[in-house]
């Protein structure tokens, strides 16, 4: 055996293959080292396995090994379902096997329990979409936009500074992905916020980042007597001002354009309340600031600056901090070029030093959402 190979192999951790025993039968020693090591080639070859599962997902394969039961199904008689070839099969459910997707007896792929979420479970198809759809291309280039702090990822969408110029505009189906991720994650947890919110009795809300007016269209429904003013682009308000016309609730509602990095442009007066909804993960810590600034001098006697937002530190579930924390590359590449998932501690820290103080903080909103409320701080 080539000497240079021998020691190759040996610095790898692994045995020599002309003096291992079996596949995969290492000394104990090096045992010890593979996990770390198998681990990390899930992350080499991550984006290939995403994309295979994706595939297999968007196909119909994973339905037709889903619909053969326990007794799983040959790539022999998927072909014959399937407008994929007997290779092109191969290829995916292989990759798909090696991602514990699928299991496979002899020659008959079934569904894992890891399958089974793929198949069927909203917020992984959701997440795949939108990674795939929104951000998978744009992330090319991740390493020249955390060095300019632009999202120069942006550009295999549209050409925008930003993507919020774009939201209402961007090409399908990234569009109808961008959408269904932002409004699965915040409409879960608007309906539970609202009691929150309405507590404190509020005449006036302004609607900071007003989106399509959602959560304006709650707060119009819950409370007859309530106003909104609802607070953002141009493009944003009008898809926000079709949406409460739609429902006839134009006349408790006022449009208010504005550009959030333009920090001399004020929010209206004498709010009881000022919403921000998955708002401040738009945008860098100096313009959160900002942001809480102004909040802060917009409010009447008595109100209060809400933020509903999901921060990875206050998740029961790994899980929720993963996917959260893992959504910050998109901020980088594809949204603003220098914004992210905040720890909670950081905006608390931010809505201090501008004005503002904790008063309440009330965890498990929806799926993994804090609503945070802040008065103006004395002195």
């Amino acid at each position: 055996m080539d000497t240079k190979i021998a020691e190759g192999a040996a610095k790898a951790g692994e045995q020599a293959p002309g003096d291992a025993p079996g596949l995969f039968e290492f000394p104990a020693a090096r045992l010890r080292g593979l996990p770390a090591r198998f681990e990390a080639q899930k992350i080499a070859f991550g984006p290939i396995v995403f994309q295979c599962v994706r595939v297999a997902w968007k196909s119909g394969l994973l339905a037709l090994i889903d619909q053969a039961g326990a007794d799983g199904i040959s790539v022999e008689a998927l072909t014959g379902q399937s407008s994929l070839s007997g290779y092109a099969i191969a290829v995916v459910l292989e990759s798909a096997l090696a991602a514990g997707v699928v299991r496979r007896q002899t020659d008959r792929y079934s569904l894992t329990r890891v399958g089974d979420n793929i198949l069927h479970d909203d917020l992984t198809q959701i997440n795949i979409d939108y990674v795939h759809e929104v951000c998978y291309q744009g992330l090319f280039l991740l390493d020249d936009c955390l060095r300019d702090e632009k999202p120069l990822g942006l550009r295999t969408l549209g050409d925008w500074p930003t993507i919020y110029q774009g939201l209402s505009v961007l090409p399908e189906p990234a569009r109808s992905s961008w959408f269904r991720f932002d409004h699965y994650y915040s409409d879960s947890a608007f309906h539970q916020a609202l009691p929150h919110v309405f507590r404190h009795h509020p005449r006036f809300i302004t609607d900071v980042g007003a989106n399509t007016g959602k959560w304006a269209l709650q707060c119009l429904h819950h409370d007859a007597d309530v106003r909104i003013r609802l607070l953002d682009l141009p493009i944003q308000l009008e898809r926000a001002r079709a949406a409460l016309a739609a429902e006839d609730l134009l006349a408790r509602a006022e449009f208010h354009s504005i550009d959030i990095l333009d920090f001399r442009a004020g929010f209206p007066a004498n709010a009881d309340a000022v919403w921000m909804s998955q708002f401040l993960t738009c945008f860098s810590l100096e313009a959160v600031g900002q942001i809480f600034r102004r909040a802060a001098a917009s409010l009447a006697p008595g109100g209060a600056a809400w933020v509903l937002d999901t921060f990875w530190d206050r998740q029961r579930y790994d899980i929720a901090s993963y996917c959260l924390i893992n959504t910050s590359p998109y901020f980088t590449a594809i949204a603003s070029g220098n914004s992210k998932m905040h720890e909670s501690s950081v905006i608390i820290a931010s809505a201090y030093e501008h004005g503002l103080e904790l008063a309440e903080c009330i965890d498990g909103l929806g799926i993994c959402h804090s609503l945070l409320r802040f008065v103006r701080r004395n002195g």
